[in-house]
This record gives structure tokens, C-alpha cells and sequence, in this order.
């Protein structure tokens, strides 16, 4: 798979993606992940990628011109395997599901935005979707970018060293796919007092396996009540 991100600040990205599981699958060529600078599909001197929006306001908005040709050159050959996302608070909600669908592409290009926003005939005419990661604003894409790709890229296939240790995380239990992960202990078996659960210790892995349903179901009712709903209904 390979991720495009279009950005007028690339220097962003230059700590998100050099350490970890990502890292570790772009050196080993299960992914590739290609930062653009919007500014390179400028047509002036001082590389205008924004300009104030029409009909007044505060702030600024960026172009729909430099957002087109990047995107026309880094997809010529642009198909259904193909998927362009503009990342805005006005985007539907990204979540696991959302993350795991992407996985399925094989090129992904998200644009960021920056200042008020970005011209509506770039989602309108140039977006496959637009996608937020919640119901705040941040100051630019860049960071929903980053979110998107690590969500996503740990999906693909050969990334994680144990194909089986993404099926049952938070979220992802094909189960129970609203249920957030069971809690998780490890040695000294007690801290300050505090054991781990004994049936953990046991070595009964039916007995390990209904334990941790039912902490997940107790963790998700404390946590994230709103969930259960999705899994009742």
C-alpha cells in the first residue's frame, strides 16, 4: 500500500513515521509513504497556496488549483483501487471499521487542510470522502493525517510480525467489534499490593478466554458505555 499525504508543511512529517511499526514496515517495503509539499504545484513566485474567502470572514482558505494538479500528478492513472481524503471537521467520523475499509486500497492520498478551511470544490469535485478523527479542530491535517495512516497501515497485510495480535485489540474483536480490549497484566504478578487476576496465572485458556469477555464487557460499561449500545443493537 501507499499513502500520499499533501501538505504545505512536509517537515511535519519527518518523527511521526521514523520510529516503530511503521517504520519498520517502510524499510521492509510492505508500505510506502510519499509526503508532498502543495507549495510545488504553485504557479507564482511566492508559491500562493491560499488566498481570504469570498463573501468576507475571518482567516484564510486554501486554493482549489495547487490541491488539483497534486493530486492529478500523483494519480494519473487514478482507479477504484485508488482513494482521495480530504481530512476536515466537517468529515464523517474515522473509526476502526473506517480504518480497517481503507486497508483495502491500494493508494491513499489525504489531503490536509490548513487555516479556515480549504475551497468546497476540492470535496466537492476532487475528494472521494472526507474524513475527521473527532469532534474538535485542530490547527491542520497534518496530525489526522498521521492518525489515519498508523490506524491503517497496521492493517496491511505483513506489517505487524503477528498477523493475529491486531484481531482482538480494541475494537477490532470480530465478535464483539464495539467492545474496547480486555485489560492487560504482566510480571511482577504483585505490585505494591495490588495481583493480577489469579485466572490469568492458571494456564486454563477457556477459563482465561471467558475472563477476559467479561473484562472487556466491565471495562467497556465503565469507560464507554455508549458502545454497548452499538453491540446490543
Amino acid at each position: 500500500m501507499v499513502f500520499h499525504v499533501i501538505t504545505i508543511f512536509p517537515e511535519f512529517f519527518r518523527g511521526p513515521f521514523d520510529y516503530g511499526v511503521v517504520a519498520r514496515a517502510a524499510q521492509a517495503g510492505k508500505l510506502r509513504i510519499e509526503i508532498h509539499n502543495l507549495r510545488d504545484w504553485t504557479g507564482d513566485r511566492h508559491k500562493t497556496v491560499d488566498d481570504r474567502p469570498f463573501g468576507g470572514g475571518e482567516g484564510m482558505v486554501l486554493k482549489p488549483e495547487p490541491i488539483f494538479h497534486a493530486v492529478e500528478s500523483i494519480l494519473p492513472d487514478r482507479n477504484e483501487q485508488d482513494r482521495v481524503i480530504l481530512l476536515s471537521p466537517q468529515g464523517r467520523l474515522f473509526d476502526q471499521r473506517e480504518a480497517v475499509r481503507l486497508s483495502r486500497y491500494r493508494r491513499l492520498v489525504l489531503i490536509c487542510g490548513r487555516y479556515e478551511g480549504v475551497d468546497e470544490r476540492v470535496a466537492e469535485h476532487l475528494a472521494d470522502e472526507e474524513l475527521s478523527i473527532g469532534d474538535y479542530v485542530l490547527s491542520g491535517g497534518e496530525l489526522a493525517a498521521a492518525v489515519v495512516i498508523d490506524a491503517v497501515a497496521r492493517l496491511v497485510e505483513g506489517v505487524l510480525g503477528n498477523e493475529q495480535s491486531a484481531l482482538r485489540e480494541s475494537f477490532q474483536d470480530p465478535e464483539a467489534p464495539a467492545l474496547l480490549d480486555y485489560p492487560q497484566y504482566t510480571r511482577p504478578a504483585e505490585f505494591r499490593g495490588w495481583k493480577a487476576p489469579e485466572v490469568l496465572l492458571s494456564g486454563n485458556h477457556e477459563e482465561i478466554r471467558r475472563w477476559r469477555r467479561q473484562a472487556a464487557l466491565a471495562k467497556t460499561a465503565r469507560m464507554r458505555p455508549e458502545l454497548l449500545e452499538k453491540l446490543r443493537n
